[in-house]
């Protein structure tokens, strides 16, 4: 695990800096620092989940950018699932979506596929094959609520009138993507949607240098004062895990199977200037507000790094061409508003505060429990009523939009 300390009776040796520390010599200032990284990076599996429930500030209640992107790729979602169903003839058809989350986008990914395979044993009169669907996220995630929704999830079914008419079962399925999920050769189709940009882990390296401050200084992410060596920790770190998430789904699909992958990427080529470096430069930028009042500890602010990374097409094609375990059977690149309630598509906005405050609400329906871990939760509401603004007066320059990569691979 990143960040592990290995004891000896003179020294203390960190991994990650190669550092030598004598013993008495560690100030609380820099075990802070390092003990912070390590303590972040040990829980990432149990911190990184969208916020609970269903009150005004939970994910269920704000995921509707998240919902529009599902509905974008629909077509592509269609096509793989019925060459799936119609090339392979499954007596029985295992599902996963991968980082279900919870809410309502959870169960329409599911309706979605059930559709799609309603209507293809409708147009080849076959029986519908037994349908297993597994939702998986991270242990954090809010299961009890997507339990506690099966009941309508079903009725809703029974109301679709014969547009669905599949047999099925859904369970859940805690744990990490980066890690194996199923039996060999057991799956016949994968989904994901907006979860392949959170990679496994802070990439190790960005606790400190050899002068004790940390090189990403000031900045939660990839920001315009981030050395290139912070770059290519993100970027070495989004090489092993997507390389890591090929191969392990390539063993758990069945010969044939496919998957359909949607995550934010990045449009632009400069990575200092990419859409993401902009949105969670806005965050930073309200965090340091906080540190110069005396709100936020200017050494909590250096020792959070977010476990994101949005690449551009080339270098997740560049993965998936080197490891050769799936064929590219579509790939492009859409962009989303910023606030969900925006169809537009000029390029600006009417009421920049009213669109400042509907994609704070977005960003806070993800970041919270992990600003809430780090930071407290004292700070949330002060934090992202300080985003909504830093917001607005960012679309009054320039009206930024979400990349969002969409994949279709098949199993060679």
């Amino acid at each position: 695990m990143a960040g592990w300390f290995v004891y000896k009776r003179k020294a203390s040796v960190c991994r990650v800096c190669t550092q030598y520390i004598d013993n008495h010599k560690l100030t609380k200032n820099i075990s802070f620092k390092y003990f912070s990284f390590l303590s972040f990076n040990m829980k990432v599996e149990k911190l990184l989940h969208m916020a609970g429930g269903a009150g005004n500030s939970s994910y269920a209640a704000n995921s509707k950018i998240q919902e529009k992107a599902i509905l974008k790729i629909k077509p592509i979602l269609d096509e793989a699932v019925t060459e799936v169903h119609k090339t392979l003839l499954p007596g029985k058809m295992v599902v996963a979506d991968l980082g279900c989350s919870s809410g309502p986008n959870t169960f329409l990914v599911l309706t979605q596929v059930m559709k799609i395979i309603t209507k293809q044993c409708q147009l080849l009169e076959l029986q519908p094959p037994e349908m297993q669907f597994f939702l998986n996220d991270l242990p954090g995630n809010d299961f009890n609520n997507i339990f506690q929704s099966l009941d309508y999830f079903e009725e809703s079914v029974k109301t679709e009138k014969g547009s669905i008419s599949v047999p099925h079962f859904v369970v859940g399925l805690p744990g990490s993507f980066y890690k194996r999920l199923f039996p060999i050769q057991s799956v016949h189709f994968f989904h994901s949607s907006y979860s392949l940009m959170w990679i496994s882990q802070v990439p190790e390296g960005l606790e400190s240098n050899g002068d004790y401050v940390p090189p990403n200084k000031g900045n939660i992410y990839i920001g315009k004062t981030s050395p290139p060596l912070v770059v290519k920790l993100y970027q070495d770190q989004f090489t092993r895990d997507f390389s890591l998430f090929l191969k392990l789904r390539f063993n758990e699909l069945v010969p044939g199977g496919q998957m359909v992958l949607a995550f934010l990427g990045r449009k632009k080529k400069n990575i200092y200037n990419g859409e993401l470096s902009s949105l969670w430069g806005l965050v930073s930028e309200s965090l340091h507000s906080m540190v110069h009042e005396g709100i936020v500890e200017e050494e909590k602010l250096d020792s959070f790094n977010l476990p994101f990374y949005a690449p551009s097409m080339e270098e997740a094609k560049e993965v998936i061409n080197t490891q050769g375990l799936f064929d590219i059977i579509h790939m492009q690149m859409f962009e989303s508003n910023w606030d969900p309630y925006d169809d537009s598509d000029d390029d600006f906005v009417i009421d920049n505060n009213q669109s400042g405050a509907n994609f704070a609400m977005c960003i806070r329906s993800v970041l919270e429990p992990i600003i809430v871990s780090h930071f407290g939760e004292s700070i949330v509401d002060e934090l992202f009523s300080r985003f909504a603004m830093n917001v607005a007066k960012h679309l009054l320059k320039e009206k930024t939009k979400l990349p969002v990569l969409t994949l279709c691979l098949k199993k060679k």
